[in-house]
Order: C-alpha cells, then sequence, then structure tokens
C-alpha cells in the first residue's frame, strides 16, 4: 500500500524545513566569507611604508613570450618604491619573445639592478619550475620573491608582502585579482579569480589554513633550504601545492598577504578560459583532494536549491540576489571590475563549476605553454 496522504504531507514539511535549515546554513556562511574578504581585500587608503632597516629582497620572475599587457606588468617591477632590491628575470630560450622586451624596460630603468638569466634546468616535469631554478640560485638575497610575468606591481608591492611575515610565518603569496577585463570570456575569468577563488582563498588564511598560489610567493631561503630546497618543489606537479605541503610540514603558516595584486585580463577566449579553470581544477584534485571533493558545495547553485525546495520559486530568486549582491558588494569595497554584466559573468561561471569539477576528477593530462604535464598525487613523484 502507498503512503497515506497524511504522512506523505509530514514528509514533505520534514523536507522542506531541512531544506530550509541548509539555506540559512549556506547563505550565512557565503556572507560571512564575503565580509572576510572585504575586510581582507579592501583597497588601501594609502601606500605601505618602508620600514628603518628593511632587507634586501631578491625579486624573480619567470618569463615565457609575450602576453596581455606584458609590457606593463613587467615594467611595473621597475617602479618599485623600495630601497633595496634586485631584478632577475628568468627565460628558457635564448631567443624568447620578450627577451628584446626587458632589455627595452632594463635600459629605460638603469638605476634598477637587474639582469636577464637565459637555460632551462630540468629538475620536474613543470616548466615554470625549471624556469624557477636559476632565479633561486642566481638570488644574491635571502629573501626572494617569485612573482608571475602578468602581475601589476603596486609600488609598495615588497613592503605589502614583508609586512605579513611574523615568526611563524615560512611563506607569504598573494592571490591575483582580475582587472580590465574586455570580452564577456575575460568577465567570467575575472568572477573565477576575485568574488569566488580570493574570497574562499582569504577565508582559509583568516581561519589559519592559509595555502600557496604561484603569482606571488616570498620565501626565505633558509626556510626552503631547511625543508630539501627549490628541488623539493618538484615533488608535486604545482610548485605553490608543494610550497604548502613544505611548509606546513616544517611546523609554519602561509600567509596571504592584501589587498591581492592586480592582473590585467584584456581579450580572452572562452575556450582557453575553460581549459586553464580544468587545469587548476585537476591540480587541486591531485594535492588536496578532500578539499577538493568539498569544493561542489562552494557555488550558488545548491544554496538556490535548497531555497527552491524551502520556499519555492520566490525564495530561490531571492537567495540569487542575495548571493550575487554580496559577492558585488565585495568586489565594489575591493575596487575589483563591476560592469552590468559581471552579476551574469558570476553565475555563468557557477554553471560551469559542476562541469569543471567533474572535469577535474576525470583528466589528468593537460598541455600548458606546449608541455604536456600530469596532474598527478605526490605520491607519483620520487623525492629529489
Amino acid at each position: 500500500m502507498g503512503a497515506s496522504p497524511k504522512r506523505a504531507s509530514v514528509n514533505a514539511m520534514d523536507l522542506a524545513t531541512l531544506a530550509a535549515v541548509a539555506f540559512t546554513l549556506a547563505i550565512s556562511i557565503h556572507f560571512v566569507s564575503a565580509a572576510i574578504a572585504a575586510i581582507r581585500c579592501r583597497r588601501k587608503a594609502a601606500l605601505t611604508p618602508v620600514e628603518a632597516g628593511t632587507p634586501a629582497v631578491s625579486l624573480v620572475r619567470p618569463v615565457c613570450g609575450i602576453e596581455n599587457s606584458v609590457a606593463e606588468t613587467l615594467e611595473s617591477a621597475f617602479t618599485l618604491d623600495y630601497p633595496h632590491f634586485e631584478l632577475l628575470f628568468c627565460v628558457a630560450q635564448p631567443r624568447d619573445a620578450a627577451i628584446p622586451l626587458i632589455e627595452k624596460l632594463m635600459r629605460r630603468h638603469p638605476q634598477v639592478r637587474a639582469r636577464i638569466l637565459i637555460g632551462d634546468d630540468r629538475i620536474s616535469g613543470n616548466p615554470k619550475l625549471n624556469n624557477m631554478v636559476k632565479g633561486w640560485h642566481g638570488a644574491k638575497h635571502d629573501l626572494v620573491i617569485f612573482a608571475d610575468s602578468n602581475v601589476l606591481m603596486p609600488r609598495d608591492y615588497i613592503q605589502t608582502l614583508l609586512a605579513r611575515w611574523d615568526e611563524k610565518t615560512g611563506l607569504v603569496c598573494a592571490p591575483p585579482a582580475a582587472s580590465n577585463p574586455i570580452t564577456w570570456s575575460a568577465e567570467i575569468e575575472a568572477a573565477f579569480l576575485n568574488s569566488y577563488q580570493a574570497r574562499w582563498q582569504y577565508c582559509a588564511d583568516t581561519l589559519g589554513v592559509g595555502f600557496a598560489q604561484g603569482k606571488n610567493l616570498l620565501y626565505r631561503r633558509d626556510i626552503l633550504e631547511a625543508g630539501g630546497g627549490i628541488a623539493a618543489l618538484a615533488r608535486e606537479t604545482a610548485e605553490d601545492a608543494a610550497s604548502t605541503k613544505l611548509i606546513r610540514g616544517l611546523g609554519l603558516k602561509v600567509r596571504l598577504a592584501g589587498p591581492p595584486f592586480a592582473q590585467p585580463l584584456g581579450v580572452r577566449v572562452a575556450r582557453d578560459v575553460w581549459k586553464r579553470q580544468v587545469r587548476w581544477a585537476q591540480l587541486r584534485r591531485a594535492s588536496f583532494p578532500l578539499c577538493y571533493t568539498a569544493e561542489i558545495f562552494s557555488t550558488s547553485l545548491p544554496t538556490i536549491g535548497f531555497a527552491a525546495i524551502a520556499g519555492g520559486f520566490p525564495l530561490a530568486l531571492a537567495a540569487a540576489l542575495a548571493w550575487y549582491g554580496a559577492e558585488c558588494a565585495l568586489a565594489r569595497v575591493a575596487g575589483w571590475p563591476l560592469t552590468p554584466i559581471m552579476p551574469f559573468a558570476m553565475a555563468a561561471r557557477d554553471l560551469a563549476l559542476p562541469a569543471i569539477w567533474i572535469a577535474g576528477w576525470r583528466k589528468t593530462g593537460f598541455v600548458w605553454r606546449g608541455n604536456a604535464m600530469q596532474a598527478e598525487p605526490a605520491s607519483a613523484f620520487a623525492a629529489p
């Protein structure tokens, strides 16, 4: 016999009640995460001052080819308001198209101690790490910053990173904040980088479980050498995941500096955005599978679903407006791009995330800058 109408009605009420509780919890977590990120990422009113007795720093920029806005981002390293630093550009191939640009910038800013290091040290299957090695060995100072070529550095870039260092720190990093999105696909990528990825990264750091992202990495030489040196970063496919595990293994913390530094996007193509997000998903799954498993619950879709079960279409619509309203408020406080189409880009991002999450589980291989790579767990790599 089927369930009685009364029992079916009770079951429906129980489901609606559970959905209402889940919705309340999920939307509350979202509001809290947006508030934390707004505090950590808000625009600074003034530049971070240089403290007396500030240490010398080696700033290493691995470069490969010509990217969007690369002339602007590379030149930003020559205009830093910091008294003691050297600038090292690492290039794998002697005929790289970026070398004439770097030489031009060096002639334009002769007051900056800058060098170009050319060569490819094959210590891993990660071409970026292989390009970084000569910078690590060629750096003259004990504090070494690795910064991607597409990072736009403010004048107080170095002191902003140094200000986050304390006695429990083993590594300071900063995620990118997308700027200047020109195309629809660039708007979607900005929605990924800013109010989604950066939001969760700063929340994790606030909770004391910060993790590295390879855009901006500040190392202290003795700490990295205690963990096995730069060769130890070959233990994972991604050098930032290896850095996180190395620093935590030494009993130290990875800290995030804020606000994040700009990465100009310019023109982006949907295919490239998709491939980049899937590649990053594969790397996160390989290095931190438990955290990656939970990512499926980090978007708006479960929350809107709970709202629909609890209160139908009106509550689901209110949930969507509240969710993206919080993200837009965060973007406004942080000074991130907030065009009229950004809320739609955020929604497109959330619709794509389940497919990206599944692809992260299903795929292990990818091609990056012409190099075939595998996203494998740490057990697949031999210790250096």
